[in-house]
């Protein structure tokens, strides 16, 4: 069996994505390790050729300003890393450079590779996320997260990025058939410093809409976490990959963890019902599960 690894980032080091760990997380699963590099205003190359793995292998790119709207340009990036994978991989994992596989899941996402590779129904893997907030010890858990996404899939040219990013689809739409796997991505998008975060969010935001995040006065104020509508404390363990940047948080995120700001008293029954029943009614599902 051959599994691939495939990832893109522009301007890591600006931004503070954690990349590195992202990509170390899962080279013990991969056979190669494909990179887009997007053109970067930092020594993002650097940064991930310090890694030393000769599995890495990169595609140099130069973003499109024309994709921003609704964030296309990172699917496109995505596609770039998928048309670049060995013709002979079975699987593709895919990670973004903001997650990370604990190495407790290892064995179990190797037996369902293991397990469906000869079973063409299933067309992708389905991990469960824990999504960091503010902290390495808070997990956001209002309903603004998605509890699950499309991390492996198998190796046909066919299947493309979806949309902004987050998932996969068929090229001709069609939703992918998936299997449920038992194990975690660990989502850190929204843990930095005050200050990084805010530089990363404004230049998010111009993925979207053009010079935004692009002013000095507007990247370099601090990103306010207080708002976030509800978080809960994270009792589990990170992956042995984050362990320096666990310890190297020294700000205070603000968060009081006893308000809870629910958009309306709808957001407030639907978490209502996920936290006492374990229901998610209405949640968005781009995969078909099997």
């Amino acid at each position: 069996m051959i599994v691939s690894g495939f990832t893109f980032i522009k301007n890591a080091v600006k931004y503070g994505y954690p990349v590195v760990e992202s990509i170390t997380s899962i080279l013990p699963l991969v056979d190669e390790m494909i990179v887009c590099l997007g053109d970067s205003e930092d020594d993002t190359e650097g940064l991930i050729k310090s890694i030393g793995s000769d599995k890495l292998k990169f595609v140099h790119s130069v973003w499109d300003d024309n994709l921003r709207e609704g964030g296309k340009v990172l699917a496109v990036e995505t596609n770039k890393a998928i048309a670049a994978t060995a013709a002979d991989s079975d699987w593709l994992f895919y990670i973004q450079a903001d997650e990370a596989v604990h190495e407790q899941y290892y064995n179990s996402i190797l037996n369902a590779l293991h397990l469906f590779k000869d079973d063409k129904k299933v067309e992708g893997l389905l991990f469960n996320y824990h999504h960091f907030y503010g902290s390495y010890k808070y997990i956001g858990d209002g309903r603004s997260w998605y509890s699950k996404e499309i991390r492996i899939i198998r190796n046909n040219k066919r299947i493309k990025s979806f949309k902004d990013a987050q998932g996969f689809r068929w090229e001709d739409g069609r939703k992918l058939n998936v299997k449920l796997i038992e194990a975690y991505i660990y989502h850190y998008g929204w843990v930095r410093s005050p200050i990084l975060m805010n530089r990363k969010t404004e230049g998010f935001h111009a993925l979207w809409s053009g010079d935004a995040g692009r002013n000095p006065k507007l990247t370099e104020a601090e990103f306010d976490y207080s708002n976030i509508d509800s978080v809960t404390i994270f009792e589990g363990t990170h992956p042995a990959v984050m362990k320096k940047l666990e310890e190297g948080e020294n700000w205070d995120s603000g968060i009081d963890m006893s308000k809870k700001h629910f958009k309306s008293t709808k957001h407030k029954l639907l978490y209502f019902l996920w936290k006492r029943f374990g229901w998610r009614p209405f949640e968005y599902r781009n995969y078909v599960r099997i």
